[in-house]
């Protein structure tokens, strides 16, 4: 249970929970609890999408919700009475909610802008700017174009992607590309400003970006989420071999003989993974806290439920669930210089999985780095250490694919 928020006449309780105990990433639905009788129901069962955040309407007639939607967070209205939900706003990154006379004041960023401050009709129409913090920071700065396409992945299942254009971008050109993995691995790379891992970094330094919104991703319902229950090497690799031969076949100012594949958390592993099941594809990898090893990580980490439901079972009940994708049992294939980095005080992946990677690398002889942050945790945090980790990467990137 989460969000709990009071309808204006106090007699109706409404909240965020999960059905499934132990699974992170479940839909998150509405629940309505009368507040004297105790009776519940779930608003918009058939609304196939998991709420981030909720407000009532000053009326208590609509409840609204932002959701990941297709590589967005947006906002929706759900009449109470039936149910129905309607689309408010679509693009971009929607967040913090708030109700404001008879508008509705929210954040909004995107790719190419940090969070603004927004206000909207509730029927999506007369949007307005109200803030303009970042503008003078913006004008200093140059940003490539993104733009979304789609592909078929893995069952030849309808698969989302991001492209991002590098800055000053010449169509006559050929660029390289940084393909960009996602964490999770449910979790998305869409049309959001981070903090961490933004692609405007790479296009600013020359490249193309690719980000693929593989099978296991949010937003793009409840099903496509859990698809990869039991199944972390399977599905998700053939929608990234699937989704970058489109976009190379797609765009073709992207140069397919100079690609780096970055990626931390679950990316972190993906890179693993592919280190050894797709050795031959990049010039250069980045692996930021992944795992080496599933069956150990397990004793390591600090969120056991987590893999338990991932992987279906603990390693010692179920080990066949862990070595099925566990990217240790492939190092024999590594090839493709790799910069490895971890944070010290990472209990979600601890800092001997960076390490172990980097031995590997070092013992088969592939050229390979390490950078190594003490005071970290499973982010970079510390700006000082932010603009480290930044040269460092796209130093390496460089160096393999600029020569």
């Amino acid at each position: 249970m989460c969000c709990p928020f009071f309808s204006p006449d106090g007699l109706t309780l409404a909240y965020l929970a999960m059905q499934r105990p132990g699974y992170e990433a479940d839909r998150q639905r509405i629940v309505l609890r009368e507040w004297k009788t105790g009776k519940e129901r779930v608003l918009a069962e058939e609304w196939d999408f998991s709420a981030g955040s909720i407000i009532w309407a000053p009326d208590g007639q609509t409840i609204y919700a932002t959701a990941g939607h297709v590589g967005q967070v947006s906002l929706f209205a759900i009449d109470v009475a039936s149910g129905e939900a309607k689309t408010v706003v679509e693009q971009g990154y929607v967040g913090a909610v708030q109700t404001a006379g008879n508008r509705l004041v929210f954040l909004t960023d995107h790719l190419k802008s940090p969070a603004e401050i927004f206000s909207i009709n509730p029927d999506g129409s007369n949007l307005k700017q109200i803030t303009h913090v970042n503008d003078k920071h913006l004008a200093r700065v140059r940003m490539g174009d993104d733009e979304q396409f789609s592909f078929k992945g893995w069952n030849d299942e309808e698969v989302y992607a991001y492209v991002v254009k590098p800055v000053d971008f010449d169509a006559k050109k050929k660029y390289p590309v940084a393909f960009l993995i996602h964490g999770g691995p449910q979790g998305s790379f869409g049309n959001h400003f981070h903090y961490r891992w933004n692609p405007q970094t790479y296009t600013g330094a020359g490249y193309a970006v690719v980000m693929v919104d593989f099978h296991g991703s949010t937003g793009y319902g409840q099903k496509f989420c859990d698809s990869i229950r039991g199944d972390w090497g399977g599905k998700p690799l053939e929608d990234l071999q699937k989704g970058l031969a489109a976009a190379l076949a797609k765009y073709d100012w992207m140069d397919g003989d100079r690609v780096a594949a970055l990626g931390a958390s679950y990316g972190g592993y993906m890179i693993n993974w592919i280190a050894g099941k797709w050795p031959d594809r990049f010039r250069c990898l980045v692996c930021h806290d992944g795992n080496l090893c599933e069956r150990l990580a397990f004793y390591d980490t600090e969120e056991l439920w987590f893999p338990e439901w991932d992987h279906m079972g603990t390693p010692w009940d179920k080990p066949e669930h862990y070595e099925k994708h566990n990217p240790i049992n492939y190092v024999g294939n590594w090839k493709t210089p790799m910069l490895v980095i971890h944070g010290g005080l990472d209990f979600r992946v601890v800092e001997t999985q960076g390490m172990s990677t980097f031995t590997a690398l070092q013992r088969r002889g592939i050229p390979s780095k390490f950078l190594y942050f003490p005071d970290e945790n499973h982010w970079v945090l510390n700006p000082a250490n932010s603009v480290l980790w930044h040269e460092t990467v796209l130093d390496w990137l460089n160096e393999w694919t600029k020569k």
